[in-house]
């Protein structure tokens, strides 16, 4: 492996210890593949099947005796999405292997898409399985593999477009991607819903980079109502392609913002949509703020950990925080993005974490020192808030 991913391998692993199957969820292309058979190579005799390959899919015609024959072993199926009829096969053999004294480490599932696979698994492998998502190539990984920061921002976490040659051969790796997912991906789960029609939502959104969600005004553009806008969205928040991040929703007698705002969680993405090729093009144009922020919202949210609720607060009177993290019901973080080496901090952000009774104040900023400002606000580097947040799990 190029990158060692190092956190996302540790998950995995601890995941195959606890649990009798594992799912691995990520965007086509993210480094699944990888992972599965980085962490298959630690294990003896590990068996991968692609759901892709007709030689592997004649194997599981009858799934329930090829699976049997793979007893004691790691079986990697690629793909699953494809083949929803082996959930239902995977419960009986791990029930069975459960009697037997067999109860971890069996079946890692590798899948595409969020709630389409979640749901098919989740009816039949209830309490017999634990899911991963693997988020694209981070800061921390870049900085291990002495890659400048603003080359991930510019390219984004997916690993071809990050390792391509130079930034030309990255934008063209991502508008095949894109290109690639409306062709291929869109009509897979979604037949019929117009790939088109996606298309321009998806390039609407990354203009909008981190706006509330207007649907009436998308609807209007692309000539559709509200709620096929909805649905729209919905198929590429499950493709893992964007976020919708929700406001805040305690109860503090204020006005609060009640739309989410959405977020193409690839800046690499948002980038290609845009046609931005370089990082002067980058730095000139308007998405740019929008852009880093997002950027780094997608790397905090990862360090924060599956059992964390990401959030942002706004409310009419102009108190607003980019990124709320809360665990058991407790504000642990109030996070502010700042793109300038030499942020100001607004007086709304101060509101605001007081309104939510913050625990601590964050604003993360593209520096290189961290230090506190006025009423304890820890002004830090993205590197060193992923560690705080991590560090916090």
């Amino acid at each position: 492996m190029i990158f060692p991913r190092e956190s996302a391998m540790a998950a995995l692993r601890e995941a195959l210890d606890d649990n009798a199957a594992t799912v691995l969820l990520g965007p086509r292309q993210i480094g699944k593949t990888t992972l599965a058979h980085a962490v298959a190579a630690e294990r003896p005799d590990s068996v991968y099947l692609d759901l892709e390959s007709d030689p592997d899919v004649r194997k599981l015609e009858d799934a329930s005796a090829y699976l049997r024959t793979t007893a004691g072993r790691l079986t990697v199926i690629d793909e699953v999405h494809r083949a929803p009829h082996l959930f239902a096969q995977l419960r009986s053999l791990i029930d069975e292997r459960r009697r037997a004294g067999q109860r971890t480490g069996e079946f890692l599932l590798l899948g595409s898409a969020s709630l389409d696979l979640v749901q098919k698994s989740a009816e039949t492998l209830a309490g017999r399985v634990t899911y991963l998502e693997l988020p694209p190539i981070g800061p921390q990984d870049v900085a291990t593999a002495g890659i400048a920061m603003d080359a991930l921002w510019l390219r984004g976490g997916f690993p071809d477009s990050l390792l391509a040659r130079d930034d030309a051969s990255s934008l063209r790796w991502r508008k095949n991607f894109t290109r690639s997912y409306l062709e291929r991906d869109v009509p897979m789960f979604a037949p019929r819903m117009p790939a088109a029609t996606i298309g321009r939502l998806w390039t609407m959104l990354a203009h909008g980079q981190g706006s509330l969600l207007n649907a009436s005004r998308l609807a209007q553009a692309l000539a559709v109502t509200a709620p096929m806008v909805g649905r729209y969205i919905d198929l590429l928040v499950d493709l893992l392609l964007v976020r919708r991040l929700q406001p805040w929703s305690g109860n503090l007698g204020k006005r609060l913002v009640r739309s989410p705002k959405i977020f193409v969680r690839d800046c690499g993405l948002v980038h290609g949509l845009l046609d931005i090729a370089s990082i002067d093009q980058l730095l000139g144009h308007p998405v740019a703020g929008a852009s880093w922020e997002g950027f780094v919202i997608e790397a905090l949210i990862d360090a924060a950990g599956p059992h964390a609720t990401p959030s942002f607060y706004r409310t009419a009177d102009g108190a607003e925080i980019d990124l709320i993290i809360e665990r058991a019901g407790r504000v642990t973080f109030a996070i502010e993005i700042k793109r300038s080496t030499a942020p100001k901090i607004e007086h709304g952000f101060y509101i605001g974490a007081s309104d939510v009774e913050a625990e601590r104040r964050l604003v993360v900023y593209p520096g290189t020192e961290t230090y506190l400002a006025r009423d304890n606000v820890e002004v830090m580097p993205v590197l060193a808030a992923i560690e705080t947040l991590a560090s916090t799990r």
